[in-house]
């Protein structure tokens, strides 16, 4: 990014995050864990700190705490030339009201802005797995003159009805001529008919045409106040609006395989295929490019264990991830992701599975196509995912393709 600006990052992570119920009961949707050791948001902020960018702000509100201790504990910054990354949670700077949507969360932190006096303001989400250098988009965005810039991924045009959708100016390409939520009956782009510009809910702003946004929306009564509903359609309306193509995006140490991965995980399904895009052997979206690493908490743990059993039956891993102090005592691992401290015992079959920390699956049980959120305790020969209709009945969330969740903290009997 060019020197002589000055970028200032905000994280949106207030999100309630219902469609991520149970996960989400006890934690913001930010906070939920991902890949055994990772929180959603290290996504975000990592990418934003391995662009270059060291004032960063995460604006909470929904069941905070978790995220907030994870915010602290992760992501402390030495304080050179000023850096930080500060969790901010709502404080009803304008009057005894929480945040009414993403684009009021930056109404009500403007004193962060003002205080920073930034040139770009980059407004991020904290609910998506991806990685993206910010630092093209930035200047992507000054070389346009426009007042906002969205970034964007292609994505097959079937699949047009379940994203914002930008349709482009035929005469520039990159100005968005309308912002279409969901549409039925979109149109292709110029140069890939087959495909359309999906909004990834990235944003780069001039500051004072943020600013100047996010008040006059603050003044309108009919408004929404999200920023992608609201504010971005506000910005196309004046032909203010640019669009950033994720294609032109090259992170360093990134493949031809994952170069343009992007995944909004905000229900169960996509969370729990997220994960199965990082088990195999050449993973859709790889956690070991260390060349643009994906930063989280390191645990004092001891290295995982994968042993036999009393018995001598050896503990089988094939196509998982395991985190640091799991132990496997002679079970089955199979397509999945194991959190710290994981504990599965003799003769357990676990296929299919994402289990949060320190959940323990006792001998004989059987673990399928299920998502385990931490301190889960599986008795020995009980069973989950098996029976769908079954896991109902037991009071387990069951999506309709099949997936059982089960909350934190219970305790499942055979």
């Amino acid at each position: 990014m060019p020197a002589s600006k000055k970028v200032f990052g905000i994280v949106l992570a207030g999100g309630e995050g219902k469609r991520l119920m149970p996960l989400t009961v006890d934690r913001a949707k930010p906070a939920v864990p991902f890949g055994g050791q990772y929180r959603l948001i290290d996504f975000a902020l990592s990418n934003l700190v391995n662009s270059g960018l060291r004032q960063i702000v995460v604006l909470t509100q929904y069941k905070s705490h978790s995220l907030d201790r994870h915010v602290s504990q992760t992501w402390h910054m030495p304080n050179l030339l000023g850096s930080y990354v500060a969790s901010v949670p709502a404080q009803q700077r304008l009057g005894k009201r929480w945040f009414s949507g993403s684009a009021d969360a930056i109404l009500q932190s403007l004193n962060l802005i003002r205080d920073e006096k930034p040139d770009i303001v980059v407004v991020v989400g904290a609910d998506h797995v991806y990685r993206m250098d910010f630092n093209d988009m930035i200047d992507a965005h000054i070389q346009s003159g426009a007042g906002a810039t969205v970034a964007a991924i292609r994505q097959p045009i079937e699949l047009a009805n379940q994203f914002g959708v930008i349709d482009v100016s035929p005469d520039d390409p990159t100005r968005i001529r309308e912002f279409l939520e969901k549409p039925i009956n979109a149109t292709g782009l110029a140069d890939s008919p087959g495909e359309v510009f999906a909004s990834m809910g990235n944003y780069v702003f001039t500051a004072d045409a943020l600013i100047d946004a996010v008040t006059r929306d603050g003044e309108n009564t009919q408004s929404n106040h999200d920023m992608g509903g609201d504010i971005v359609p506000d910005f196309v309306a004046r032909g203010d609006a640019g669009v950033y193509d994720l294609k032109n995006n090259d992170v360093p140490g990134s493949t031809d395989r994952d170069r343009y991965y992007w995944r909004d995980v905000g229900t169960i399904d996509s969370f729990f295929d997220a994960h199965q895009d990082l088990i195999s052997t050449l993973p859709v979206f790889n956690l070991y490019n260390a060349d643009w690493p994906i930063y989280s908490q390191q645990l004092n743990s001891p290295p995982a264990k994968i042993v036999r059993d009393a018995q001598g039956n050896l503990g089988q891993l094939i196509d998982s991830i395991v985190s640091l102090g799991s132990l496997i005592s002679g079970a089955h691992i199979e397509r999945s992701v194991l959190g710290a401290w994981a504990k599965i015992d003799s003769g357990a079959h676990v296929v299919d599975a994402v289990v949060f920390d320190r959940v323990q699956i006792g001998a004989n049980a059987r673990v399928q196509r299920s998502i385990i959120d931490k301190d889960v305790i599986v008795d020995e020969g009980a069973t989950i995912g098996v029976d769908p209709e079954r896991d109902r009945a037991r009071g387990f969330t069951v999506t309709d393709s099949g997936l059982t969740v089960v909350g934190k903290g219970v305790h499942v009997t055979p």
